[in-house]
């Protein structure tokens, strides 16, 4: 039931926006529209030049990577992928080192964790977001293209009956409480300032514990009650259409949202030519958070491969036949 009902709304997703699209053209070719201009174009000249697309290690960094790795595939490049590469500063550590060509990170892990930013100055406007990282990117030696449509944030999440238990609804209700609860997290969530580090900083929480976990165990542990508390993603696919789980607010502003843009080397970017960068802005016209949350329900819930949620969305939205 599950696999039909979230086939069916991104099926209705795609029409909705392919609709637009053609409306708003009066039925004529528009980049990005829904119409025949989307399809990516295989260029031969792209054949003789090697990609390695990489990603960090969770459903929807191995969907994005999919999705990127595929459609510069579609555009006549010979792609590898590397997508279970770990933090984002293995990541990084990879591009650098000339292991991948490129890779999606998030503007506010990129700010936060790699620029030093703190949390409360990261940008609320995406595209100030993209271009500071941009910037500090460049200093880095590495080229980096416009963001997505969707933005996703980490959050505290609880089982809602646990959350209506304890009556607390923002991050900072936690106070005087989490001595007696325990949180999991990613095992890097020690030294993220937003994650434990900055709840610990900013909001002053001492937990009773915390508990590395893998992180496609972020929700097993509330529904297991092993946790009182988990570290989610706002664009995780079970948040969509569900109460069973709520999302603390962050009144403080501690865990700040990010689009995703994609990283590259810059010696990737120039043997590629245009066609690189143009594909990766294309692609992700339509990634927004619906259908972000959709993908990743495919993933995630339906136990669909990556590769194929990838290329279903390829498809859906005209970019590939």
């Amino acid at each position: 039931m599950i696999k039909l009902r979230q086939r069916a709304v991104f099926a209705s997703i795609a029409a909705g926006v392919l609709a637009l699209g053609i409306a708003a053209c009066g039925g004529d070719s528009d980049e990005g529209g829904g119409s025949s201009s989307t399809a990516i174009q295989s260029n031969p000249d792209n054949g003789d030049v090697t990609l390695t697309i990489g990603s960090k290690n969770f459903d929807e960094q191995f969907i994005l990577g999919e999705i990127y790795a595929q459609a510069l595939e579609a555009a006549g490049y010979d792609v590898k992928t590397d997508l279970n590469l770990g933090s984002e500063q293995i990541a990084l550590k990879a591009l650098q080192g000339g292991d991948i060509s490129g890779y999606p990170e998030y503007t506010s892990t990129a700010l936060t964790s790699f620029f030093d930013t703190p949390p409360q100055d990261v940008p609320n406007d995406a595209q100030q977001a993209y271009e500071d990282s941009k910037k500090q990117f460049d200093d880095l030696g590495l080229q980096t293209f416009p963001p997505t449509p969707f933005s996703s944030a980490n959050a505290v999440g609880m089982l809602t009956s646990r959350a209506k238990e304890l009556g607390v609804k923002t991050i900072s209700d936690l106070q005087g409480k989490s001595q007696d609860l325990t949180l999991y997290g990613s095992p890097e969530c020690r030294q993220r300032i937003d994650c434990l580090l900055g709840l610990e900083k900013y909001y002053h929480l001492d937990f009773a514990k915390f508990v590395p976990v893998d992180i496609g165990l972020r929700y097993t542990v509330l529904d297991k009650g092993d946790a009182d508390l988990s570290i989610l993603f706002t664009s995780d696919g079970q948040l969509a259409n569900s109460n069973k789980y709520t999302l603390l607010e962050d009144d403080k502003q501690v865990l700040p949202a990010g689009n995703v843009l994609f990283v590259a080397s810059k010696d990737a970017v120039e043997e590629a030519g245009p066609d690189f960068g143009e594909t990766i802005e294309k692609v992700q016209e339509h990634l927004t958070l619906p259908v972000m949350q959709e993908l990743n329900a495919r993933v995630t819930l339906d136990k669909e491969e990556p590769a194929k949620a990838a290329e279903e969305y390829l498809k859906q939205f005209g970019y590939i036949d």
